[in-house]
């Protein structure tokens, strides 16, 4: 327990004087090998890392990622939002509900919680500006809307995670989905419930026609065509992961050529970002496979396993455990820091309990997603707040309106994950009857 605590500290440490995740863990792990470690691992530390960025497996993360970069340049968030502005204008809450559907549709093609806060909050928050709605509201179903690119497939957080507890991506996605759209209704039916409480805070919307519905639902057919074509390949077994990611990135290039924005400076930026977001990635991962390393040859995960089954606590009680330190962990930690420092630790020690491994990847997912949109440091907190200022919303300055209207998203978060808990097939199912 000593080392975990130095392990502990050392990360904080590293933090807090500003070095980006990747250079914390991994100088940490070179500190771990060189002067802790019985064995003398700091020889074979390059091939380590070879080994790790070099996997097959992650061959899916630049795919996806050119994807969502492909889509998002092609006016799709528009079209997205004008779609479900159009057949929710009539539900309580009107456009708040559109925030959410198009937040769970725009995540279903890019994988990125900051790049649907901003693209949607983008969008959005112009359309709000005279109508009368609650602002706290507003910018809260932002916020939480963007949260749902961790966990709705193609999810890079997922990735991150098969990766490291060597579980299969495509089961990951699998798993997934049903939990993603169950938070998506969760959070439509917190709106429902908070406007009903108080109609103030969201007037009625003038009802679209059904030739306004029906052209709107036209425009993003091909899109949806292309998500249900990348899923469906995975779920059927027809494709392999990177065989699907590599296929969506060819239809997201026709649709940006069907849309008449694929041009060579369109291309020259998502590749850019492309190459900046997998670096990234990859080597945040690299990183957590020298810490996993480091701590298995030092046995703190054994130690800690042992520690633990010595209080003689049932498995529930300890995940309730888990799931209150990943709470409080999120208040101050970013979602790739939350994991890549947390899994080498945690997973023996879940894996010893019991519990699937799938399943509990979907459960932190859900407790990164929390920690998104907790004050007072949650990355979507800081986006919104920025795009408000970027758009010229009045009263932009202060980012407390933005932590009081998160407060009933994060219970809805709390409630999904005490339903994952109570019923594990919502995540289990659809991995399970997927075809190999």
């Amino acid at each position: 327990m000593l080392i975990l605590s130095i392990v502990l500290l050392g990360i904080l440490v590293f933090f807090l004087l500003g070095l980006h995740i990747a250079a914390g863990i991994g100088v940490l792990s070179f500190i771990l090998m060189v002067f802790v470690s019985p064995r003398p691992m700091i020889g074979i530390t390059g091939q380590m890392v070879w080994n790790v960025s070099s996997t097959s497996v992650l061959i899916v993360v630049p795919m996806f990622i050119m994807m969502g970069e492909i889509l998002l340049r092609a006016g799709l968030s528009e079209r997205l939002y004008r779609c479900f502005a159009a057949w929710f204008n009539r539900v309580p809450g009107g456009l708040l509900q559109s925030n959410i559907a198009a937040c769970a549709a725009f995540a279903s093609m890019c994988g990125s919680t900051a790049a649907t806060a901003a693209t949607i909050g983008r969008v959005a928050l112009p359309e709000f500006r005279g109508r009368g709605y609650n602002e706290p509201l507003v910018v809260g179903s932002l916020a939480a809307g963007g949260t749902l690119g961790v966990l709705i497939p193609p999810s890079v957080i997922l990735i991150v995670y098969g990766v490291l507890a060597q579980e299969s991506i495509g089961a990951m996605y699998m798993a997934g989905i049903v939990p993603g759209i169950l938070l998506t209704l969760v959070y439509m039916l917190t709106i429902y419930i908070v406007v009903k409480l108080n109609p103030s805070f969201a007037p009625a919307e003038q009802r679209s026609t059904w030739s306004e519905k029906i052209s709107a639902t036209i425009a993003i057919i091909p899109v949806g065509g292309l998500i249900l074509l990348v899923l469906g390949t995975i779920y059927m077994g027809v494709a392999t992961v990177t065989e699907s990611a590599s296929l969506g990135v060819v239809g997201a290039l026709l649709l940006a050529a069907y849309y008449r924005r694929l041009n060579m400076s369109m291309l020259k930026e998502v590749l850019l970002n492309t190459v900046n977001t997998t670096s990234m990635v990859v080597l945040i991962i690299a990183a957590a496979f020298l810490l996993t390393t480091a701590l298995s040859l030092l046995g703190v995960p054994r130690a800690l396993a042992g520690a633990i089954s010595e209080l003689g606590w049932e498995p529930l009680y300890i995940l309730a455990l888990i799931i209150v330190f990943y709470m409080i962990l999120g208040m101050f930690m970013d979602a790739y820091s939350m994991m890549v420092t947390t899994v080498p630790v945690i997973l023996p020690l879940i894996s010893g309990l019991g519990f699937d491994l799938i399943w509990f990847g979907i459960l932190m997912t859900l407790l990164v997603e929390m920690a998104l949109i907790s004050p007072p440091h949650g990355l979507n907190l800081f986006i919104l707040h920025n795009i408000r200022k970027q758009v010229g919303v009045e009263g932009s300055e202060s980012i407390g309106v933005l932590y009081k209207g998160v407060m009933p998203f994060i219970v809805s978060i709390f409630v999904v994950i005490l339903l994952l808990i109570a019923i594990p097939e919502i995540a289990t199912w659809m991995p399970s009857n997927m075809r190999k």
